[in-house]
């Protein structure tokens, strides 16, 4: 069955080959990729490869980047050239930004076996340490059948992924053996991992949960703290659409018994910061942009904070924020990076992404669950009004995110075999 289902998946990724250019060339049109490098996403490398010892990252995208931050530091400082791939425009920037010196950025090649080898022949890493949940089937078989050692590091699986992969066990199984190790970010992960029949899993914390604090700059919270004074304000973070229209309707309802209010919304793609815009103003909300620099004013309601990069700025200024993607879409964003900087969290009905965490924060009373946007105006009107519960929320974050310190030095540990055979 296994067999069959690789030979299918192989034979529609061959067949969609002449289609692909045109589906960059449209996802270039959009701002999804970047025109000057999309040749990076046919396979091509863009930069010759450097002598010696060549470890490859990959991480997805934002979130799964700013994990391995450390990792990529700790490998580069043992002599070893790093070539890291990530899928997004925004995760290329910011591995531009912080990347250790001599590493190199590459868009990895999409799941199409003629870009794989070639990006392969191109490359010819030593070994291949993968991030979380990409498991992408031609990618894993061509690093297999070259014999490339290859780590999943921070594993996990999805309630939905895990349930597909159920009913494709022996297919699961053919593509997990691709991995020497796989080292799982939960007990929960490293259960699912071993029921799917992966060879060899291990557990050693998230990796999310002990990265570096996101940055910020102290010009931009200072400017902002004296702009906004006493006025009431919390953060609806990372939000998608259908989510706009849910904060505006809460700023409404909150507003009646917090005169004042301010409500940041940051979206967690900034194009669509202009439609969220209009869709809250013709909710009769006054809506101003940072991206276009417009200041906030005393009869402002909506800050839309559309620009890249400045999440850490806003989880500084905001000690109350709302988690995106779980009401009007679902699955959730990270959370982990405001529990670190101290934020109590509002998390929507599904936050099924990050359930293990999530449900270790509404547990230790770092968080509450809000299932529907009249318990999120609950909540916002509650918590701006009681300081000391929000205060002792915020305590809660720090502590259930410090429990995760140890995930580095131990994935450190885990990997330190496996870097001394590929060397």
């Amino acid at each position: 069955m296994s067999a069959m289902l690789y030979g299918a998946y192989r034979i529609i990724t061959d067949l969609a080959g002449p289609a692909l250019p045109r589906w960059l060339a449209y996802r270039a049109r959009r701002g999804k990729e970047d025109p000057a490098r999309v040749t990076e996403r046919h396979g091509i490398a863009s930069c010759p490869r450097p002598d010696g010892r060549l470890v490859w990252f990959h991480a997805a995208s934002v979130g799964e980047a700013l994990c391995i931050l450390p990792l990529i530091e700790a490998v580069s400082a043992q002599d070893w050239r790093v070539l890291v791939t990530t899928g997004t425009v925004t995760s290329a920037r910011l591995m531009a930004e912080r990347m250790p010196a001599g590493a190199i950025h590459q868009y990895v090649p999409l799941d199409h076996r003629a870009w794989i080898a070639r990006f392969l022949d191109a490359w010819h890493p030593d070994l291949v340490l993968w991030t979380e949940s990409e498991l992408w089937p031609n990618t894993l078989h061509e690093i297999s059948a070259r014999g490339i050692p290859a780590v999943l590091m921070n594993a996990r699986l999805s309630d939905k992924t895990f349930t597909g992969w159920r009913y494709a066990r022996a297919f699961a199984r053919q593509i997990l053996s691709a991995f020497t190790l796989i080292i799982a970010q939960s007990k929960a992960d490293k259960a699912r991992f071993e029921a799917l029949g992966a060879p060899l899993v291990t557990d050693a914390g998230n990796l999310k949960l002990a990265a570096a604090p996101l940055p910020f700059d102290q010009t931009d919270l200072a400017a902002l703290r004296t702009v906004i004074g006493k006025r009431p304000h919390w953060l609806a973070a990372s939000i998608h659409p259908g989510e706009d229209a849910i904060t505006a309707a809460v700023h409404h309802a909150a507003k009646i018994k917090h005169p004042g209010l301010l409500t940041i919304v940051v979206p967690r793609h900034p194009q669509k910061g202009a439609d969220m815009a209009a869709t809250m103003t013709t909710m009769g909300l006054k809506v101003v942009r940072r991206s276009t620099g417009e200041p906030i004013a005393p009869a402002t309601d909506i800050y839309m904070a559309d620009t890249m990069g400045e999440l850490g700025l806003f989880y500084r200024l905001c000690d109350l924020t709302f988690m995106g993607k779980s009401l009007a879409v679902g699955g959730g964003q990270n959370p982990a990076e405001a529990a670190q900087l101290g934020c109590a969290l509002m998390l929507g009905a599904d936050m099924s992404n990050f359930r293990d965490f999530t449900a270790d924060f509404i547990t230790r009373r770092a968080a509450i669950e809000v299932r529907s946007q009249e318990a999120l105006a609950a909540a916002v009107e509650w918590l701006l009004r009681d300081k000391q519960t929000r205060a002792r929320m915020s305590e809660n974050a720090r502590a259930a995110v410090a429990r995760h310190a140890d995930a580095v030095s131990e994935t450190l540990v885990h990997l330190a075999p496996h870097l001394a055979l590929a060397r």
